[in-house]
């Protein structure tokens, strides 16, 4: 039978095998960290475990619960252990501010916290005192005056089975499972509800399309909050799939080599950051190598699906595989069969070079408002289009609006956003579609329809000449520069466009090194004339895709690279504009002091 309640993934996992290796992560032992893995059985066990220490403390159904860690299976076993009693789980990102805390917990009145480590914990502890909901905290770590959770679950044999089974037979697939608070790049954040039906109709139509393997491994290493890898992970769980989590995100490499994974999520900013790496190793080859390097990769950026490639090409693409992209495949531990991606825009000409490098990136769109995905490219060359989110999925429908919004409507589609009715009926309308805020349009290609995002509705500016410039088409435009690695495209009101660039520090280095000029720390490279005219030509280069009032005709460069931690990047990744314009606001003041000043 079909799963229906997200709990019933793990149901069927133990009815067919319950004593293969499920979840896996590092952990402290005497001589250093090792992997620890837990069957479908040991995650059941401890999932009911935490559902008793949940009735003991009184928790009721729909009441609330936040987990805040970074990913490991003790996120897992709480978030299994409250959904099978009808209890809403609420994860939130472990990066995220004490501010932001404490909106959400009043907002959600969460009753009890489960966080990860001390650095959370000290976050959310001085709740206890401004949070009249919040009656105690768990931690998954030892940490000093906090209860930690394993001395506290009761024992396998203290477990009520009846009284969860009874809770469990009573949730159906209509029933609130989860709520998401989104990230947003302005504003609180909003609480999206999300029903069993929501997410397991998701799953099961993603399976139909991504082949997944029973058996086979992931790594997993985007939140456990985000709704992208959420879902993957129940996916993960319907097939079987041994799922093992990084120890951080510094430490990928070493476990992608460890795990040698069949498959994994991401999103284009850690892979951009791949890709940055093995520029790296190819700017200190001399010689004959790097020209091998190079070669390879002006080989892997003309890239075509399908049957577009020439007999030569496909011999020289042989070659280069070889000699340069197998080490690629094996840094990625050397199984790897594909890579999903979501959440922003994945630079094209990087989805080229990784699939030409036999490595296939399935670029996917979706909301968490939606559980999430909407569309996906497909492993087969003839249903993927470079450059596109893919075909619609079984089961949803996509249409588009008389101003480009992108409408979506299906199973998946959430319940509403928590306490926000109003904002509810403003994305939902009364038809049933849900109102993306995306813009986008339908690419056509042996019969088969793409969808390509073009912008955020939200972020479409005029300039003064009452002309609408879309910032995202741009921005991913220019990043085809290897030179420029962030950008964000200005002109809000404004007689032209202008953009704060952040380049790529590892491949200016490297142009300096082979030009003669000697750069010694970043201030100096975005201070350099010649690397502000090298910029320039690359802009002046890209800029000829462009209407005339879409170019960019002024830029700033800036010598710090935008994180999460220093304020410019969502949890997710997703660029914060309003904060960057505030942040940098004396930098954009002097793009537009002097509109007739020259570029450079």
């Amino acid at each position: 039978m079909s799963a229906k309640r997200l709990f019933d993934f793990l149901t069927e996992q133990i009815s067919k095998r319950p004593d293969a290796n499920f979840l896996s992560a590092k952990e402290p032992t005497a001589s250093g960290k090792e992997w620890k893995h837990y069957t479908f059985k040991q995650a059941q066990n401890y999932a009911d475990m935490i559902s008793q220490l949940l009735i003991n403390l009184g928790v009721k159904q729909d009441d609330k619960i936040a987990i805040i860690s970074t990913n490991r299976p003790e996120w897992n076993f709480v978030d299994f252990g409250a959904m099978q009693l009808g209890i809403i789980p609420v994860p939130m990102y472990p990066t995220i501010s004490e501010k932001d805390y404490e909106f959400i917990f009043n907002d959600a009145s969460i009753q009890y916290a489960f966080v990860g480590d001390k650095t959370v914990y000290e976050k959310v502890l001085p709740l206890m005192g401004r949070v009249t909901s919040l009656k105690g905290i768990y931690s998954f770590d030892k940490i000093e005056d906090a209860v930690y959770l394993n001395s506290v679950l009761p024992s396998l044999d203290k477990v009520n089975w009846t009284e969860i089974q009874k809770a469990k037979d009573s949730i159906n697939e209509n029933k609130l499972a989860t709520i998401i608070y989104t990230s947003g790049t302005t504003g609180n954040p909003k609480g999206v509800m999300l029903s069993h039906k929501n997410i397991v109709s998701n799953i099961h139509s993603v399976k139909q399309v991504t082949p997944f393997n029973e058996g086979e491994k992931s790594l997993s290493f985007l939140p456990l909050c985000h709704s992208l890898e959420r879902t993957a992970f129940y996916a993960y769980l319907s097939k079987g799939i041994h799922i093992h989590y990084a120890e951080s995100l510094e430490t990928i490499a070493t476990n992608l080599k460890e795990v040698q994974p069949y498959c994994f999520t991401t999103v284009p900013r850690l892979l951009e950051k791949i890709y940055e790496k093995i520029m790296v190793k190819g700017n200190e080859q001399t010689g004959l190598k790097r020209k091998l390097f190079f070669w390879s990769i002006d080989l892997g950026l003309n890239y075509e699906l399908g049957n577009h490639r020439s007999a030569w090409y496909n011999l020289q693409l042989a070659l280069a595989r070889k000699l340069i992209f197998s080490k690629w495949k094996e840094a990625l531990g050397g199984h790897v069969q594909f890579i999903v991606t979501g959440a922003a825009p994945m630079q094209p000409r990087l989805i080229k070079l990784f699939t030409a490098a036999g490595i296939i990136v399935i670029e996917g769109y979706g909301l968490t408002e939606t559980a999430p995905v909407l569309c996906l490219n497909r492993l087969d060359e003839e249903h993927r289009a470079i450059g596109t989110v893919g075909m619609a999925i079984p089961g949803v429908e996509i249409k588009m609006a008389e101003d480009g919004e992108i409408l979506a409507k299906g199973d998946n589609i959430m319940l509403g956003y928590y306490n926000r009715k109003d904002l509810t009926d403003e994305v939902i309308d009364k038809d049933g579609w849900f109102h993306t805020g995306d813009i986008g349009v339908w690419i056509e290609r042996d019969g088969n329809k793409f969808l390509k995002i073009t912008d955020r509705k939200k972020e479409l500016f005029k300039t003064s000449g009452g002309k609408y410039v879309a910032p995202q088409v741009i921005e991913n435009k220019m990043k085809e520069s290897r030179y420029i690695e962030q950008i964000m495209v200005l002109g809000e009101a404004q007689k032209f466009v202008s953009a704060l660039i952040v380049p790529s520090f590892v491949n200016l280095a490297d142009w300096a090194k082979h030009n003669g000029i000697t750069l010694e720390n970043n201030e100096r490279i975005v201070d350099n004339s010649k690397i502000k005219a090298l910029i320039n030509y690359e802009i002046e280069r890209l800029n000829e895709d462009f209407g005339k009032w879409e170019q960019i005709k002024k830029f700033t460069l800036l010598p710090g690279e935008w994180t999460i931690e220093s304020g410019e990047l969502t949890p997710s990744l997703k660029v914060k504009r309003k904060f960057i314009m505030q942040k940098y606001k004396s930098q954009v003041e002097e793009l537009y002091i002097n509109e007739r000043e020259t570029v450079i």
